[in-house]
């Protein structure tokens, strides 16, 4: 059940559209990290640290997201695109459809690999 050139171009569209999404919202997020010095008390530093620790734990996820794109893309382009890193067997067009940059097939998915 090997991917057309056509879904892999629909897959391919698909990814790069998220990765400019994914873009603008890092963007976005990084924007609103602000550390400031209009701190009043200890416990308004400690609410902005926490706050600042949760932008940028967002934003680590955000960027794992787009490594994980950037990859699929490559594989894409490599011709390698929809195969299981794990087995090398067929990712299926369901996952495919759900989780476009998905690297794994479900068995291995399944296993925790």
């Amino acid at each position: 059940m090997s991917l057309t050139k056509e879904e892999i171009k629909k897959y391919e569209q698909k990814l790069e559209e998220e990765r400019e999404k994914l873009l603008r919202e890092i963007q976005d997020h990084e924007k609103a990290v602000d550390l400031g010095n209009d701190i009043d008390s200890e416990e308004e530093e400690a609410d902005e640290a926490e706050e600042t620790g949760n932008q940028l734990a967002i934003s680590r996820a955000l960027r794992d997201r787009l490594s994980e794109i950037d990859e699929a893309l490559e594989s894409a382009r490599g011709g390698r695109y929809g195969l299981c890193k794990n087995c090398g067997k067929d990712i299926s067009k369901e996952v495919l459809n759900i989780v476009p940059e998905s690297r794994l097939c479900k068995a291995c998915k399944q296993k925790g690999l």
